[in-house]
């Protein structure tokens, strides 16, 4: 097995932490939104395409389907099982 350098590491698990802790949420036009809480260090999460943060001031963020996609192999990766 290969091993992680720990800057991906501390990232990837970050989200991973941000994709188990999730909770679902309709929004105003009905879809489902995958949402966590902003409580980690954003400092070490891409949020190109894996999170939205809608208004700065909210204490949330939505994971997109993209952001679901990568944190489920990331799950695989770590041997982590999804239980939600």
């Amino acid at each position: 097995m290969n091993k992680t350098n720990p800057e991906n590491a501390i990232k990837e698990l970050t989200m991973v932490l941000m994709y188990l802790t999730r909770f679902n949420e309709s929004d105003r036009f009905g879809s489902k939104l995958d949402i966590s809480w902003k409580g980690y260090d954003f400092d070490v999460i891409d949020e190109e395409d894996y999170i939205r943060q809608g208004n700065h001031r909210s204490k949330s963020v939505a994971i997109t389907e993209a952001g679901i996609k990568l944190l489920q192999s990331l799950l695989n990766k770590y041997n982590i099982l999804d239980w939600k």
